[in-house]
């Protein structure tokens, strides 16, 4: 009998050899050993109360920036959906609590419609609240560390946890906090200012206008593939070292922006994951400047056994 056959009892949904790349916007890579799909908090907490603590956990959103190598995720892959995860409600005069399920862009509109300023920038953040609470997740000169109070998650052991901002020890594109890997976010915490609903909406549209004319959004892309190092822009040494548009098998650097890794229809996760590899080393070549992963990759290569 294998550790797949005395999984906890579960309330929700345990799929076994589940494949991962329908749950990826790169729409790449191999199975789950084991695909969850809790019902709720609870039924979160008390399977990771009894799963054996030697078997893997992955937490996955809803993939907008991860790439799931070919051969699979070892152990349990933890997905969050439906309604338990993804509700947005107002807290008070100037607060909204969002399930780690919601999309980021559904939280800026909610705080647009409470008239809540602040958070207009999630409206041109790709994924979920779950991925911005783990990776800091913003743009245009906000942040996640910008507008959180509190993200609530639960710890490998099955426990309940709520961290104060301060504790997600927030820095560019990171948490310290999430990286150490023994929490699963299931909501956040936000607060804004007071202000017109009208113009909120109007600065929304305008991120919209400036992220479809400037990024792929209608492509097979992971978002922005490496963090800015500190007084570069990753894009920029990705087009001066001659990447932007070249193929690489089915993968290559899109046209229209030279930091998005875009799968052109026929990519495997090696294809996107060998580009970028071999972008890192030729800039490191060129310029001495070493570009780190923005995208999250998870899993074995195919080769693995």
């Amino acid at each position: 009998m294998s550790w797949r056959d005395r999984l906890p009892d579960v309330r929700g949904r345990l799929l076994r050899d589940e494949p991962l790349a329908p749950f990826t916007w790169l729409r790449v890579g191999g199975p789950a050993d084991v695909l969850f799909l809790p019902a709720d908090e609870a039924d979160l907490s008390g399977f990771l109360a009894a799963l054996d603590p030697a078997t893997p956990v992955t937490p996955l959103g809803v993939g907008s920036n991860t790439l799931v190598r070919d051969g699979g995720v070892e152990g349990v892959v933890i997905r969050l959906a439906g309604r338990a995860f993804s509700r947005i409600e107002r807290v008070g005069d100037r607060r909204l609590s969002a399930g780690a399920a919601a999309l980021d862009a559904h939280l800026a509109r909610e705080a647009a419609a409470a008239g809540l300023a602040g958070l207009e920038f999630y409206r041109g953040v790709p994924g979920s609240v779950g991925g911005a609470l783990v990776m800091n997740a913003g743009c245009y000169g906000a942040e996640t560390a910008d507008v959180l109070v509190e993200a609530r998650a639960v710890a490998r052991d099955g426990r309940i946890v709520t961290l104060p901002v301060a504790e997600m020890e927030f820095s560019y594109r990171r948490s310290a906090r999430a990286a150490a890997g023994d929490l699963v976010f299931t909501a956040g915490l936000f607060e804004g200012q007071p202000d017109d609903p009208a113009a909120i909406t109007a600065r929304m549209d305008e991120i919209t206008r400036r992220r479809e004319a400037s990024q792929p959004i209608r492509e097979k892309t992971g978002g922005s593939t490496f963090k800015n190092p500190e007084g570069y822009s990753a894009w920029k040494l990705v087009d001066e070292a001659g990447w932007r548009g070249r193929p690489f098998g089915g993968a290559m650097f899109s046209p229209q922006h030279a930091n998005f890794l875009i799968n052109s229809g026929e990519a495997t996760a090696a294809d996107l994951e060998g580009l970028g590899e071999a972008v890192r080393a030729d800039v490191e070549t060129r310029t001495g400047v070493r570009l780190e992963w923005e995208i999250r990759r998870i899993g074995r290569p195919a080769s693995a056994p």
